[in-house]
């Protein structure tokens, strides 16, 4: 099951589970859509490719909810 990260980790920018505009590579790690246009869809992490991350219904939170831990960090 995808950890579903809550933010960008280049920009910071809130990513919510159950929202469309979320990138991310086989490892997980989490753009938003300008970020990963501005990467050129590839990840800084580990150069794989960023495709679009499928969105969680809200009702399904409670069950399976998404993570919180950020990881964005600030230079």
């Amino acid at each position: 099951m995808l950890e579903m990260r809550p933010d960008c980790e280049r920009c910071g920018t809130d990513l919510p589970a159950e929202s469309p505009g979320a990138f991310i590579c086989s490892f997980e790690c989490t753009f938003c859509a300008e970020c990963a246009e501005a990467l050129d869809d590839r990840c800084p992490n580990c150069g794989g490719e960023l495709m679009d991350r499928p969105s969680r219904a809200k009702a399904l939170h409670a069950k399976f909810p998404p993570s919180s831990e950020r990881k964005f960090k600030t230079k």
